[in-house]
């Protein structure tokens, strides 16, 4: 579509655009005129700086218009609009999509994801017992939903990834692994091999999932240094000296 016609009834209109703009504006924070567009043919709208404090960037829009043959322009629209340049809040983020870990505290409901990547179905009753014994346990315990091979890799990563993985710090200072400790608990499943509970109530993981290759100071198999004890030699009394107290 062709752009519009430069009108020029309108862009002569910079006085009027700035009265307009100065009875909606606080005082002094109408600034310099900054530039006329048309919007559509006989539609045009001037521009203004904006000199509050807290709209940098912002710019007064004032619209005129004209009937056509009018040669006075007809105020249509006052604005406070965003510049190339404006501060602005940033792009609304529906609330499911803005949780992040930890945010979840007693009473809060998470909303649920129908389709969600990291689940797939479990298991469902087969009416044959043995079949569904297994099944119940094995499966999924009965849940609608269980981990899917995405979402137990995700896991998996995010954990060894976190303080209760190999890197963390409390890891790179501990004597010897997990793997080794008594109070490690390993997990069932496919994740056994990489993963286990952490039962001593000493250690920071204590109740959390920890790596084989996670550490801390609380290993059941790791001791201090004890340093040797300090020999003190009994006092030796000489009575051959005598010692002279004057009274």
């Amino acid at each position: 579509m062709a752009a519009p016609k430069r009108d020029a009834v309108l862009a002569a209109a910079e006085d009027l655009a700035r009265e307009a703009a100065v009875a909606i504006a606080e005082p002094g924070t109408v600034g310099e005129h900054v530039g006329f567009v048309m919007d559509e043919d006989r539609v045009g709208t001037h521009y203004f700086d904006c000199t509050a404090l807290a709209y940098p960037g912002w710019r007064w829009a004032i619209t005129f218009t004209r009937p056509p043959r009018g040669r006075t322009p007809l105020l249509s629209e006052t604005h406070l609009v965003a510049g190339e340049e404006a501060l602005l809040s940033p792009p609304w983020v529906p609330y499911a999509e803005r949780l992040a870990p930890g945010d979840v505290g007693p009473g809060d409901i998470t909303p649920k994801i129908d389709e969600d990547p990291l689940l797939v179905a479990g298991f469902e009753a087969t009416g044959e017992e043995d079949v569904d014994q297994v099944g119940f346990f094995e499966l999924g315990l009965g849940r609608p939903r269980v981990l899917s091979a995405e979402g137990r890799d995700a896991a998996a990563q995010r954990w060894y990834d976190g303080e209760h993985g190999p890197t963390a710090q409390t890891a790179r200072k501990a004597p010897s692994p997990c793997s080794t400790c008594g109070y490690f608990v390993p997990m069932a499943g496919a994740l056994r091999s990489v993963f286990g509970v952490c039962a001593n109530e000493w250690s920071p993981s204590d109740g959390g999932v920890v790596s084989l290759d996670h550490g801390c100071g609380a290993h059941s198999e790791v001791d201090i240094e004890r340093p040797d004890p300090e020999v003190i030699e009994p006092p030796v009394l000489d009575d051959n000296v005598l010692e002279i107290v004057e009274s």
